[in-house]
């Protein structure tokens, strides 16, 4: 499977959003960013979607004297931090939507020893008013498989997140594969074979994917042109317009487990007791759901208003990790819209010695994370584009397609100006647009633009672009000396995301953008 789970840690902060920083980058740095232990502080690695725990991590600080401390990352990239060990002596407990992805994988789960559910989020959809009407559905009654009917019939497109990445994808993933393969217990590869053929017309319909359900959300509001989402309730419950679907057969539910790590002494793992305790009194149950639109683990409490209360069936994780990963395989290689990138690589004389060198070896390493039938561009420029060079991930022969990359990475030379707005047009005049694919372009640069076009004359083309063709995104990786203020608003003019490895990882920058490819 060619498919790399990539870090996404970001510097330690009380609450942010996936690995976002202060001045809106996102980038991958190193495990151990978080700060030394401190009294009284949990340091607690978290799936991202929990940025919206700030009041109620409040309140728990003045019940209980106990500060969290929260890095945010991606639920299956802190599986394999945990894996590796990476968390020994950095974090004392970890809190993601779902521990049944360290159950798949015993070198992971054997570093948690307690795990407390503090609140549920279902998996459901989330569907424009109007199209809900048009569809004649009525929300309580809809299933996967009239999902799947709306999209054969061309009534129907929608995003979602990537499943190799977030685990609101890969709950997403599973849910439609068991209720579409009719599987009554944990999925088995002989479900997802059953089910591949209308698991493929399902994804026909999907036209967003993305590394997190923030962008997710600002891309579909974007473009205006996609009817739904598939993400957890809790998300779709803070997005205007959307009437949110739980399918009548059938979802996972997120049950975001406080966990305790191995690796602490007694008295942090009684700190994460408390925590997780004054997590679930009713007070805090009530404040839970109230500002996050997930639902009470306290019986008690009735969930916020808005949420059905109407039973729905809970599906299972799949049952081992060949089950999942096969399903991942599939789902990346063979059912999804394949990918169309153009990487326009800055190969100007500032480049020389270290940074290409970087470039190469992060180029080099990503060809181990593309998917069958993907179409990469490679378009180094310096005072122009140098050459454009085109392979195919040929399901047939995709080592092929593969060391043609690799080849043309090493021929990669550094001479020339920086004409970073003459490049980028470049790069969007050979994608064109209109085609079945999930397509973008991923801009690298380590310094400012000095020659060809200006950043006025790249908004006036980019308004001239037809309306499929501004719905391509720029990923934007400041690097080196590049200026930062004029990646953001590349980044910002074509609904695109900026990603800095001025300080982290090059080869990260690049691995976290596959997410959003």
């Amino acid at each position: 499977m060619r498919r790399v789970l990539a870090g996404c840690l970001a510097a330690l902060a009380l609450l942010t959003s996936c690995t976002t920083r202060e001045d809106g980058t996102d980038g991958a740095p190193a495990p151990g960013a978080p700060a030394t232990a401190e009294p009284g502080t949990l340091r607690v690695l978290a799936s991202s979607e929990l940025s919206d725990m700030a009041p109620v991590l409040e309140r728990v600080r003045e019940a209980t004297g106990v500060t969290v401390r929260l890095t945010p990352i991606g639920t299956l990239d802190a599986v394999d931090l945990l894996a590796r060990g990476a968390t020994d002596g950095t974090y004392d407990a970890v809190w993601l939507s779902s521990n049944d992805s360290l159950r798949l994988r015993p070198e992971a789960g054997k570093r948690i020893v307690s795990e407390t559910p503090v609140m549920t989020s279902p998996v459901a959809i989330g569907v424009k008013d109007a199209t809900v009407r048009a569809l004649g559905w009525r929300p309580r009654e809809v299933t996967w498989s009239d999902v799947e009917r709306a999209v054969a019939e061309g009534r129907l497109t929608y995003g979602m997140t990537d499943p190799a990445r977030s685990h609101s994808g890969f709950a997403t993933l599973v849910s439609v594969a068991s209720a579409l393969s009719g599987a009554q217990s944990a999925l088995t590869d002989a479900d997802v074979a059953k089910a591949t053929p209308r698991l493929k017309e399902f994804f026909t319909g999907q036209k967003l994917t993305s590394g997190s359900s923030g962008w997710l959300a600002s891309a579909y509001e974007r473009r205006g042109n996609v009817d739904a989402l598939l993400n957890y309730e809790s998300v779709l419950k803070g997005i205007d317009g959307l009437t949110v679907i739980r399918p009548a057969d059938g979802v996972l539910t997120a049950d975001y487990p406080l966990s305790s790590l191995a690796s602490t002494d007694a008295a942090t793992r009684e700190d994460v007791r408390r925590v997780a305790d004054a997590l679930r009194t009713p007070e805090i149950q009530r404040e839970i759901t109230r500002v996050t639109h997930r639902r009470p683990v306290d019986a008690s409490v009735p969930p916020a208003p808005g949420l059905d209360t109407g039973r729905r069936r809970e599906l299972p994780s799949p049952g081992s990790r060949s089950v999942a990963d096969g399903l991942l395989d599939a789902y990346e290689n063979d059912l999804r819209r394949p990918s169309r990138t153009v990487y326009v690589l800055d190969t100007s004389g500032s480049m020389e010695g270290g940074r290409l060198k970087r470039l190469k070896q992060a180029l080099t390493a990503l060809t181990g994370d593309f998917r069958d039938r993907e179409e990469v561009t490679l378009m180094p420029f310096g005072s122009e584009v140098k050459r454009v060079t085109t392979h195919v991930v040929d399901p047939a022969d995709p080592q092929s397609g593969l060391d043609g990359i690799r080849r043309d990475t090493e021929r990669l030379t550094a001479r020339g100006d920086t004409a970073i707005y003459t490049s980028l047009e470049k790069a969007y005049d050979r994608l064109g647009g209109g085609d079945d694919t999930f397509t973008s372009i991923v801009l690298m640069t380590d310094g400012e633009n000095t020659t060809g076009a200006e950043a006025a004359d790249f908004d006036r083309f980019y308004g001239s672009l037809s309306a499929d063709r501004k719905e391509i995104p720029v990923f934007a990786v400041l690097f080196g000396d590049s200026d930062h203020a004029e990646l953001a608003h590349i980044a910002e003019l074509t609904g695109g995301r900026l990603f800095d490895a001025r300080e982290g990882s090059l080869d990260g920058a690049f691995e976290e953008i596959r997410g959003y490819q």
